[in-house]
């Protein structure tokens, strides 16, 4: 059930299916007002339809995060209009992922990789971070990955692009901490989404061995990032969390 107090608006970008759409979900029932986005209408539409049923409250802003910067500067403003003129939020979860090695990686890959999972994230915090400094309140979450702290033999350039996003969040924590906006991050392990159906005995084979016995699931990455973004961890700055089954710490 939605809170009767709205802790703020929220944008979660990518969020039309798997970790997004968990965290959409979670931080709805929480009583946020989530600014959905993702190229797919149909999906977002749908999400937010689920969402007010819930008694939440939603919007839906289409984006295309590989865009240029001047583009993704405008679908900010678009979405800080959508939440009634203020963003109190951030939840960077929109990442691609090519899943091939070094030398099968396309110049088209490579380039969407370094927009989606990098620029995008820094543009729109660019653009909406100003206003969370200037109210000295806001937080921001990053997604990480586990991947971003071990080599792999595939999806190397996705593996670089999420430790360099995870370095972004500390140094934002550092400069915009001060001015009481919180910066963590949340590295979710190998996690079952529409995206990795295919994969599943992969995925399967992967996390038997690790502490949890098992892939995660969108709504336990979600969680972490609700947490997060709730008053009750206001002490918690440039933090990493690994929701990840313990395959980090002891693979």
């Amino acid at each position: 059930m939605t809170s009767t107090n709205s802790p703020g608006s929220v944008i979660v970008t990518g969020s039309t299916s798997g970790i997004g759409a968990a965290t959409a979900r979670s931080l709805a029932a929480e009583g946020w007002h989530v600014v959905v986005t993702g190229r797919d209408g149909e999906r977002g539409a749908s999400l937010v339809d689920e969402i007010v049923a819930d008694r939440g409250h939603a919007v839906f802003v289409p984006s295309d995060l590989a865009a240029a910067p001047e583009e993704l500067r405008r679908f900010a403003a678009t979405a800080v209009d959508a939440a009634e003129g203020q963003i109190d939020a951030i939840v960077h979860n929109a990442a691609v992922c090519p899943p091939v090695d070094t030398f099968s990686l396309t110049d088209h890959d490579l380039e969407s990789a370094l927009a989606v999972n990098l620029r995008a994230p820094h543009v729109l915090t660019a653009a909406l971070a100003p206003a969370m400094v200037e109210r000295g309140a806001g937080s921001i979450v990053v997604i990480g990955s586990w991947m971003a702290h071990v080599g792999h033999a595939f999806v190397g350039m996705y593996s670089a692009t999420k430790a360099a996003e995870i370095q972004l969040a500390r140094s934002w924590a550092a400069e915009f901490g001060p001015s009481g906006v919180r910066v963590n991050t949340v590295s979710p392990g190998a996690t079952r989404t529409p995206i990795n159906a295919a994969d599943d005995d992969v995925i399967a084979r992967l996390t038997a061995p690790t502490p949890a016995g098992r892939p995660g699931t969108p709504e336990e990455i979600a969680s972490a990032v609700t947490w997060l973004l709730s008053d009750d961890v206001t002490y918690l700055h440039g933090a990493e969390l690994a929701v990840d089954g313990g395959i980090t710490s002891t693979r």
